[in-house]
């Protein structure tokens, strides 16, 4: 007989997947947690920890063996940035830069040449990688981007432009710029008149491609880092456009559903994490001779965060299981869940602020810490606005989605 499908834990849906939690989890608990409060307040990036994830295989998490990854599914990805931002959202959010934004790109999209050369790098941490797609003036508007490149006689491309809001643009306080970048440029248009959007593969070390600026002081996800990348005339070889030009919204709606994901994985981190923290402060502190957890407005605080990171859980796992990495298609869900989970996450840290009280508004207690990230999750990687209307446009043309 087979296993009862009762007993399916669609969180760790095999024992690959729980051994992969069981893994991370322990290797948050010795050397994440340690150095989160410290490197938030100092704004700081732990290369050094962020490179050590490749000697565990995280960096290339999705990306087939073949080039240095270790082959697993979106479930894998999931866990992966549920259990690092379980302690450090922003340690996690420079992870998913990388190992979603630009390596399971690259893993998906990239020619054969182009994979064989950059993925074993970027999975081993010797390179660090980025996406850059937004820019000073736009971001959600992608065809509205004003970066663009034009080809020379000689096949080499010129790209000119800034893009803003960068996580690991820069790798230092040196203004060390990203080793590689997943570039989206404008290179004209299309007969129709619409903008063609092209992807490069820009290297360091490469003519006019620099760092503007390190961005400092951010509300939230303080220990990743964010900058503005400068292409001043930066002269790309033909063989770093990655398919042909003006495929790029093909590469961006391809990897945008497993970047959902794990925006949204993250924000379960971030709402295990908060409910763990004030479920145990409501039994440890006491208020007129009794425990606060017997007072009705903290039950109602711990009742609802249980019940909506039992909902984020359930719809994060179930969107994971129904995605495949290899093709686009999942963009209702993926969409869906980030909407929802990235929301209730920032609702369920904002509860245990509350039910601790001034221990939850310092930095020591970690929610508060935890709540400021959170905000972030539902402005990047798309905002809730954008999310809203895409749920809204896909289910004119599914509507059957509702009664599956």
């Amino acid at each position: 007989m087979g296993v009862d499908w009762r007993e399916l834990d669609i969180a760790n849906p095999t024992q690959e997947h729980a051994m992969l939690r069981e893994m991370v989890r322990s290797f948050v608990k010795e050397e994440v947690e340690p150095q989160a409060l410290e490197n938030d307040k100092n704004e700081k990036f732990n290369v050094d920890l962020f490179r050590k994830l490749g000697e565990y295989g995280l960096l290339g998490i999705s990306v087939p063996e073949e080039y240095g990854g270790a082959g697993m599914d979106a479930t894998a990805v999931a866990i992966v940035n549920e259990e690092l931002s379980y302690s450090d959202p922003a340690f996690c959010l420079a992870y998913l830069a990388h190992a979603q934004l630009m390596v399971n790109n690259l893993a998906q999209n990239g020619s054969e040449e182009q994979k064989k050369r950059i993925l074993p790098k970027v999975c081993s941490g010797e390179w660090i990688g980025c996406m850059a797609m937004s820019e000073p003036g736009y971001g959600t508007d992608v065809l509205g981007m004003q970066t663009n490149a034009v080809q020379r006689d000689d096949g080499q491309w010129l790209i000119n432009g800034n893009k803003m809001w960068i996580t690991n643009g820069v790798i230092d306080d040196k203004k060390t710029p990203a080793d590689v970048v997943w570039l989206y440029a404008s290179t004209g248009k299309d007969d129709s008149g619409r903008t063609q959007i092209t992807t490069f593969l820009i290297e360091n070390g490469m003519p006019g491609y620099s760092v503007g600026q390190k961005i400092y002081d951010k509300s939230g996800m303080r220990a990743s880092n964010t900058a503005e990348l400068v292409f001043d005339s930066c002269v790309v070889p033909a063989e770093n456009v990655v398919g042909n030009p003006g495929e790029s919204m093909l590469h961006m709606m391809r990897n945008l559903e497993i970047e959902r994901i794990g925006l949204a994985a993250m924000a379960l981190g971030i709402a295990r994490r908060s409910l763990s923290a004030m479920n145990k402060y409501a039994s440890e502190r006491e208020a007129f001779g009794h425990q606060i957890r017997n007072f009705g407005q903290i039950q109602r605080h711990i009742g609802e965060s249980w019940a909506e990171y039992r909902a984020i859980r359930a719809y994060v796992y179930d969107t994971a299981a129904s995605t495949n990495l290899n093709s686009a298609g999942n963009r209702l869900d993926s969409d869906g869940v980030k909407l929802f989970a990235t929301t209730a996450a920032k609702n369920i840290a904002d509860r245990a602020i509350q039910v601790m009280g001034g221990y939850g508004y310092v930095g020591e207690y970690v929610v508060e810490r935890l709540w400021r990230d959170s905000k972030l999750l539902e402005i990047g990687g798309g905002t809730l606005e954008s999310h809203q209307k895409n749920i809204t446009r896909d289910l004119v043309k599914n509507h059957s989605a509702i009664d599956k």
